[in-house]
């Protein structure tokens, strides 16, 4: 059985990691379940050359980050797990503290609530010790936090390599296979 995995795009720099890793979850015939905020969408506009429409077609199914009737705000709903990337300092502190104002915290919040694997790709820098505290909450409830720090023993040579890393580092904690970089000692 295919997984089914939530995507969630917030307004942090670095939508690529978000279109890139629904781009790969296609291509791995993953059952995606996209959610992209307004400022998500400003970005997108911003960093890429890609439209909305063209990245929610890399989806299997897209929603309204204010639709709070969407199955996805339900723990009915079975999913595998989610993955926000990337994610602003404001969607981790409503995800640490339980404040679902949109489809992607209450979507998060279901996630932690049923014990699903919850993955924040924190972009944010310098951090302040609120920013740190706010990681630590959301770590103790039962996140993985994993900001897009890359590692260069694999020697990337372009972007996407440092892109793909990180990717591969989600890939792994959901269990899917893939050879986005080379691991240490191969």
């Amino acid at each position: 059985m295919s997984k089914k995995i939530i995507v969630g795009i917030s307004g942090a720099s670095g939508v690529i990691y978000g279109v890139r890793l629904l781009s790969i979850l296609k291509e791995k015939n993953v059952e995606t379940h996209l959610i992209i905020s307004k400022s998500g969408e400003n970005n997108l506009l911003i960093e890429t050359d890609y439209n909305i429409d063209d990245v929610k077609q890399l989806a299997s199914y897209a929603y309204d980050h204010n639709n709070m009737a969407a199955k996805l705000a339900s723990g009915s709903f079975l999913f595998d797990g989610m993955v926000v990337v990337p994610c602003t300092v404001k969607t981790l502190s409503g995800i640490a503290n339980s404040y679902s104002e949109n489809l992607i915290v209450r979507a998060a919040d279901i996630t932690l609530k049923e014990k699903r694997k919850l993955v924040l790709v924190v972009r944010e820098t310098p951090l302040h010790k609120g920013h740190l505290k706010l990681m630590l909450k959301a770590a103790d409830i039962g996140a993985l936090i994993l900001p897009p720090v890359p590692s260069f023993y694999h020697f990337p040579k372009t972007i996407d390599d440092i892109i793909d890393q990180t990717l591969g580092k989600i890939l792994d904690y959901f269990g899917i296979e893939h050879d986005l970089f080379r691991r240490w000692g191969d």
